[in-house]
């Protein structure tokens, strides 16, 4: 009876042994993906920042440009209003 119940106790030890490598492996399995896909996600975070950048540095010098051109618009209309131009 003795030899039974140590025989049943190493095979349920044996069997929790397998059972907890099989959850590492799948911990790990996990693990490696979750890093790739953060790696994933950080690279496509980088090209949106870069393209942020990249379209803010454009807009800024649109709005320099926008004003450079009203301020050569209004030059003009007040040259032309003096030369008799009535407008809209």
């Amino acid at each position: 009876m003795e030899k039974e119940f140590e025989d049943l106790l190493s095979e349920e030890l044996k069997l929790q042994e397998a059972v907890d490598k099989e959850h590492v492996h799948h911990m790990n399995i996990t693990f490696v993906e979750a890093r790739r896909l953060a790696s994933e996600y950080q690279k496509e975070a980088e090209k949106c920042i870069a393209t942020t950048e990249t379209c803010e540095v454009g807009r800024e010098r649109v709005v320099v440009l926008l004003a450079k051109e009203n301020k050569l618009t209004s030059v003009w209309e007040r040259r032309a209003r003096q030369a008799g131009w009535q407008g809209e």
